[in-house]
């Protein structure tokens, strides 16, 4: 099966193509472009490099969040439209989850994504079986929250944009109970979207394309304006 993932959750875009359990092709690139202007020649080039066409692929993935707005709205239109166009199956995946499975058989996996004013859209996750599970679901926490629920594990391992912002007070509140991925590591990674992808799929964990939605997990900035200016005007 030939599976075509993105992630586009990040200012990372990235994407990546996997036959079974061989991976032919990924591209990341972190760039100060607009994800609108470099992922559809992304996703054409890696294709073009392997001789295939959109249509040569059997199942599409792509990152639906948490993550930045705009961002999950293009990578999750993109596949849309794949999808629909050549009536293939589509799967959405947690841009967190994703983040954890970058890093397999660890005790605890901590993704942590920049959410601003002192937040982090994260998760807690663990290895049982070869099989990543969900111990604390996607959300949205303060920092000092979601290290004080930390302190509960012996150690953990942390990956994700978050975690460079907040590095030094990580260091700082949990010593040596926490770890920092890798470079490799520490970013999306649209094999990984892939590999949960065809993961769900062969669970029949399916979505459709015209109910598919990114979940943000708050409000977007007009969305709050909005509705403060609906306060002052009640």
């Amino acid at each position: 099966m030939k599976v075509l993932g993105l992630d586009t959750s990040t200012m990372m875009a990235t994407c990546a193509v996997i036959n079974d359990e061989r991976l032919l092709g990924e591209f990341s690139l972190n760039q100060d472009m607009t994800h609108s202007e470099r992922l559809v020649p992304m996703i054409k080039e890696i294709l073009d490099n392997l001789n295939m066409k959109v249509e040569d692929i059997d199942l599409y993935g792509v990152a639906i969040g948490p993550g930045s707005f705009t961002g999950l709205r293009i990578g999750a239109a993109t596949i849309k439209a794949f999808a629909h166009l050549f009536d293939k199956p589509m799967v959405g995946v947690s841009s967190l989850e994703a983040l954890a499975y970058n890093l397999p058989f660890n005790e605890i996996v901590v993704p942590m994504i920049d959410a601003r004013r002192n937040r982090v859209y994260t998760g807690i996750y663990t290895w049982e079986d070869r099989e990543l599970k969900e111990l604390l679901a996607p959300c949205v926490l303060p920092i000092d929250e979601l290290i004080i629920r930390l302190k509960d594990f012996d150690s953990v391992v942390v990956n994700g944009n978050g975690t460079l912002i907040y590095r030094e007070i990580l260091e700082e509140r949990l010593g040596k109970q926490v770890s920092f991925a890798p470079l490799g590591l520490n970013s999306c990674k649209a094999s990984s979207i892939c590999e949960l992808a065809r993961i769900k799929y062969e669970k029949g964990q399916l979505d459709d394309y015209f109910t598919l939605a990114p979940e943000y997990l708050r409000e977007s900035q007009a969305q709050r304006q909005l509705r403060e200016k609906e306060k002052e005007t009640s």
